[in-house]
């Protein structure tokens, strides 16, 4: 499977343009009569791929929006977005992008969503082509998901694998190795989409913990074993979902259902070029609270932090013997993570490939070594396997 340029270039341009124009917005805000009630219509200067549902929104004082002096995005009070939230919005049945950048997964069910805007705080359900069939309160959702039951339709679930993707991107940018992890294993794959720019690790940690704690169980009370692949940030933020059940009741005991990781360019001891970036106001800007708990907020964060403690790999690009260097990032690494940034303590593997940070999931050695070490606990073939 090739490289999918479309996809990596949709979601940096998308990344940076829409963090661009949701901070200019939150400016907006602030300081327009809007914060007091008065009517304003704003013309999207994107055109969308197809059309999206059009959700509107209902500011009230003081502003829902608060943006900090590291440029991250924040709530000035949550409890005045759209105070109440109406549990049954209105709908028009119409396709929609899936939630790029602005929206997080809170429930997974069969390919079905439930997901936050993280702008607003309102809640859509989402069918796998995207279409949304309610919006408003999570109850209110949920309740229309229910209304399917899907679960009578589908067999149970045993065994799943959550991919996560990366700082900017979306979960577009993993549906390649998704596709092979379908076609070569036995597990169901689930996307993960989260804004990454948009809320801290911690938040994104939280959303996911919500999605696999509601996963259906089977027959014998038992939910599905749980494999984890994910790139980049999506690492940290598994991680940290991980260290938050190890302290918090797991009371759906989920810890004891994991089975196998698979870290795609993990920056797992932090990142230089964050760290070096954070120093700059625009980095903040661009990439939100998440990419600052990656630099300049590392240590704090990395105290919340797991070691898995099941099986897990890493994989690291290394672009050394390539003209393909970053002055930013010290020693061998893929032009974004270092090479010993990626390394972790406990891992049951490790290897080295030289592939750029943004590909590593589309890379066709790459995803064979993660269908292998989900399924045998190694990256590379035994002798015996080899041609």
């Amino acid at each position: 499977m090739g490289i999918n340029w479309k996809g990596c270039i949709l979601d940096l341009v998308m990344g940076v343009w829409l963090h661009a124009i949701t901070v200019a917005i939150a400016q907006a805000v602030v300081s327009s009569p809007i914060a007091n009630g008065a009517q304003t219509v704003f013309q999207s200067p994107i055109a969308p791929e197809k059309p999206i549902a059009y959700e509107p929104q209902i500011p009230s004082a003081p502003p829902i929006l608060d943006v900090q002096k590291d440029g991250a995005i924040g709530l000035a009070n949550e409890s005045t977005f759209l105070d109440p939230i109406d549990p049954a919005m209105p709908n028009l049945k119409m396709p929609t992008l899936g939630g790029k950048q602005f929206w997080t997964d809170h429930v997974w069910l069969h390919r079905w969503r439930i997901q936050r805007n993280t702008i607003t705080g309102h809640f859509r359900l989402l069918d796998p082509d995207n279409v949304r069939h309610a919006w408003g309160s999570k109850e209110h959702c949920q309740a229309e998901l229910d209304q399917r039951n899907l679960n009578a339709s589908h067999p149970p679930l045993k065994r799943v694998v959550l991919i996560a993707h990366g700082l900017m991107r979306t979960s577009s940018s993993m549906a390649g190795l998704a596709k092979v992890i379908q076609q070569e294993t036995d597990a169901t794959p689930i996307l993960f989409e989260y804004a990454s720019t948009r809320s801290s690790i911690g938040e994104h940690a939280a959303a996911l913990r919500e999605l696999l704690d509601r996963l259906p169980v089977g027959p014998d009370g038992l939910g599905p074993r749980i494999d984890f692949v994910a790139h980049s940030m999506g690492n940290i933020v598994i991680r940290r979902a991980i260290g938050d059940w190890q302290r918090e009741p797991d009371r759906n005991q989920v810890l004891p259902r994991l089975g196998r990781m698979v870290m795609l360019g993990p920056p797992n001891q932090g990142a230089t070029i964050a760290k070096k970036l954070s120093k700059t106001g625009i980095f903040g800007v661009i990439t939100g609270k998440g990419g600052l708990e990656l630099g300049s907020d590392w240590i704090e964060l990395e105290q919340s932090l797991a070691i898995p403690p099941m099986p897990f790999a890493v994989v690291a690009g290394n672009l050394e013997t390539s003209r393909f260097q970053n002055p930013l990032v010290e020693g061998a690494s893929d032009f974004v993570v270092s090479v010993e940034e990626a390394k972790l303590a406990g891992m049951a593997d490790f290897i080295e490939v030289p592939v750029l940070h943004s590909f590593l999931m589309d890379d066709p050695s790459v995803q064979h070594s993660v269908v292998r070490f989900l399924d045998t606990g190694v990256l590379r073939p035994t002798p015996s396997q080899t041609p």
